[in-house]
């Protein structure tokens, strides 16, 4: 059975919408309590992740955390919905990208414009939020999907993302990003996951 250990409104939501697309049994075990930013909250010693945070997830004995392992781990685990290209498949390339990219380069790249950092561009592995976007935005004027036609767990962690921030001073809402947010979370699967949000 696979357990996902959850915090409402956090990233763990999202793997809720995945495991959804997947149509395969899971449980959820609400973490009681993680830490926030402004120093409340602690650690609950049920959640398995190393550090606290949300999601972590257990399949068996096998423990999987940090966001794009576990979307990455369970698209392999479970081939049959067609959410993640398997090895072999012309898209397995761009989609493992995508995976790295999201936790390499987007995530820091939003965390330093939060946090009022200049980072110069070339240095620290990653660019600022313009240079994404403009790759984004590139890619879906191509297709309405990140990977073109075909729609994919990384489509799940970055509109959840963008869902987000879109609107406020760190995502500019445009007709092609809420377009694209709208076709993900019009799935539904998304409208399931909600449903079990605080489960």
């Amino acid at each position: 059975m696979i357990t996902l250990f959850h915090h409402p409104r956090t990233r763990s939501s999202r793997f809720i919408f995945l495991l959804e697309e997947l149509g395969v049994p899971y449980a959820i075990h609400r973490i009681a309590h993680i830490r926030r930013p402004d120093g409340s909250g602690g650690v609950d010693p049920e959640n398995p992740h190393p550090h606290g945070k949300s999601p972590a997830l257990k399949d068996g004995d096998t423990l999987v955390f940090e966001s794009t392992a576990i979307a990455l781990y369970l698209t392999d685990r479970f081939p049959q919905n067609g959410i993640g290209p398997v090895v072999g498949d012309a898209k397995r390339g761009a989609y493992v990208s995508w995976l790295a990219y999201y936790a390499g380069v987007m995530e820091p790249a939003w965390m330093s414009a939060y946090m009022k950092w200049d980072i110069p561009r070339g240095t620290a592995g990653w660019v600022k939020t313009d240079e994404v976007m403009a790759f984004v935005n590139a890619t879906l004027e191509q297709g309405p999907y990140l990977l073109g036609e075909n729609f994919s767990a990384i489509d799940i962690l970055v509109a959840t993302t963008f869902k987000m921030f879109m609107g406020s001073p760190l995502l500019e809402k445009t007709p092609l990003l809420d377009g694209y947010v709208g076709r993900v979370l019009a799935r539904p699967a998304y409208a399931r996951s909600q449903a079990k949000e605080n489960d």
